[in-house]
């Protein structure tokens, strides 16, 4: 398999909004996210990330078809539910970059292309300079929910691996309508950091 893996800035990162959207939208469909999404909603949080300073977008193309995308930009470029519980906890948010969703069709992991997300968005926080943590969350579920496959390994063992811990008190709660709910809810979702 031939993937063509490249970091994208500035309005290159325009370019390939719809393609992320659309990835966005299906692999978070999945366990454990089960996000109902809409292009709608899809379309005006991208657009907001492209216009942040120093976003990077690490897109995986298999010919034409834009499989895989990872995003990441300085923490303080984002929603302020971002950064809050970061500055509850005395961090300073100018010195740490977030490293935003990764999105891979299934078809495409098991490739490596995981370590090529991580690597190409660490890669912009050291080009950008200045800052100390690099840092990304993920939702929580309780391991007895009724839609968890039977088959799914989490992924804190590669998390693990790359450098990253979970910070004990350190989460944030978003909402969004899952696939098995009829309106929103609120999900915690736990940081993990690695320092840089």
């Amino acid at each position: 398999m031939s993937i063509d893996v490249r970091a994208l800035t500035g309005d290159d990162i325009k370019t390939v909004l719809p393609d992320l959207a659309r990835l966005r939208i299906t692999v978070f469909r999945d366990w454990p996210y089960l996000y109902d999404g809409t292009l709608e909603y899809e379309e005006e949080y991208l657009a907001k990330f492209a216009k942040a300073k120093g976003a990077v977008c690490v897109v995986a193309r298999d010919g034409d078809l834009v499989v895989g995308a990872s995003t990441g930009a300085p923490m303080i470029e984002h929603a302020d539910e971002f950064g809050e519980p970061f500055r509850k906890a005395g961090y300073d948010l100018s010195k740490i970059f977030y490293c935003g969703e990764s999105v891979l069709l299934t078809s495409h992991r098991g490739h490596g292309l995981g370590h090529k997300f991580f690597e190409l968005r660490e890669a912009q926080a050291y080009a950008l300079g200045g800052f100390t943590h690099s840092t990304f969350c993920r939702v929580v579920r309780p391991d007895d929910h009724p839609l968890k496959p039977k088959d799914y390994i989490p992924l804190d063992v590669f998390w693990g691996k790359r450098g990253y811990a979970p910070v004990p008190g350190l989460t944030a709660t978003y909402d969004w309508k899952d696939v098995d709910q009829a309106e929103e809810t609120t999900h915690v979702m736990q940081f993990w950091m690695k320092k840089l």
